[in-house]
């Protein structure tokens, strides 16, 4: 088999590796989609690291990108965890 072919098939394996169905949580007979549930669980972490921070009086410099950088972090850190 040639380098060309070889490349090829690994190629098309990758594109066809996310081929599978998104994980979903019944939640009261509705369906949420996993982003969904890590995100909501990601907000209520980072509004408790907040109320944290301010108990224990510590200042954060730049909290209009801290906060939104928390809030991504711990959402794609669940999402790898749990979910993949």
């Amino acid at each position: 088999m040639s380098a060309h072919w070889k490349f090829g098939l690994a190629f098309a394996c990758l594109g066809v590796t996310a081929c599978e169905r998104a994980p979903s949580f019944d939640i009261l007979g509705s369906y949420f989609p996993g982003w969904l549930v890590c995100l909501t669980v990601a907000l209520l972490i980072t509004v408790l690291v907040r109320f944290a921070l301010l108990r224990l009086k510590i200042e954060v410099a730049a909290p209009i990108v801290v906060y939104p950088s928390l809030l991504a972090s711990l959402t794609f850190a669940q999402w790898l965890l749990f979910l993949q």
